[in-house]
C-alpha cells in the first residue's frame, strides 16, 4: 500500500519510452507517517524542462453496486500545460469532472477540453469542485485500497498515480 509513502518517477526523455519508463520509474522513497503522497514527472525538450507534480491523490469509497466513484488530487506544472484524460483499469470510463452552481442548482458536467494548468499554479481537485469520475466500475472502492490513476497531459508524458480510497478529512 502507498498511504503515507512518497513516490518519485524520473526522467523521462522521449514520449516514445514513457509508459516503460513511468512503470520502471515509480519507486518507494520513503514511508514515513504523514507524509503527502507526490509523484512527479520531467521532461526536457528543446532546452525547457517540464515537470508535473501530483500530490495528495485519494478516491472516495463506494458501496456495493455503485457504479460510479470520484476521486481527487493536486495537480501543479512549471509550464502551461493541460490534462487531456485518465483512465484506470478499474472503471469503463475516466474522466474530468466540475461543479458549479447554475440557478440554484448544483451541476455537474465533463470537461471536455481538458483540465487547463497555468504554469506554477497548483489545481486542486475536490469535493465540490473538479473531481475526477470514474464510471462503469468493476467492483466498489473499497477503503484502504489503492486506485491507480494514470492521467495523460498536452505537454509532457503520462503519469501514474496510486489513490488511497479513504474518507474525507474534515
Amino acid at each position: 500500500m502507498f498511504n503515507g509513502c512518497k513516490l518519485a518517477y524520473w526522467g523521462v526523455m522521449s514520449m516514445k519510452f514513457a509508459s516503460t519508463l513511468l512503470v520502471l520509474g515509480l519507486a518507494l522513497a520513503g514511508c514515513k507517517g504523514g507524509e503527502k503522497a507526490s509523484t512527479t514527472a520531467t521532461m526536457e525538450q528543446d532546452g525547457v524542462k517540464a515537470v508535473v507534480e501530483i500530490t495528495e491523490p485519494w478516491c472516495r469509497p463506494t458501496p456495493n453496486g455503485a457504479q460510479a466513484g470520484a476521486c481527487y488530487l493536486t495537480v501543479k506544472s512549471n509550464v502551461a500545460n493541460k490534462v487531456t484524460g485518465i483512465a484506470t483499469p478499474l472503471a469503463g470510463t475516466s474522466m474530468i469532472h466540475d461543479m458549479s452552481m447554475d440557478g440554484g442548482m448544483m451541476k455537474m458536467a465533463e470537461m471536455t477540453g481538458g483540465l487547463p494548468l497555468v504554469a506554477n499554479q497548483a489545481v486542486r481537485l475536490a469535493p465540490g469542485g473538479k473531481h475526477i469520475m470514474l464510471m462503469g466500475l468493476t467492483g466498489p472502492l473499497v477503503e484502504g485500497v489503492t486506485v491507480p490513476l494514470t492521467l495523460t497531459f498536452e505537454a509532457t508524458p503520462a503519469m501514474t498515480v496510486q489513490a488511497v480510497v479513504r474518507q474525507p478529512k474534515p
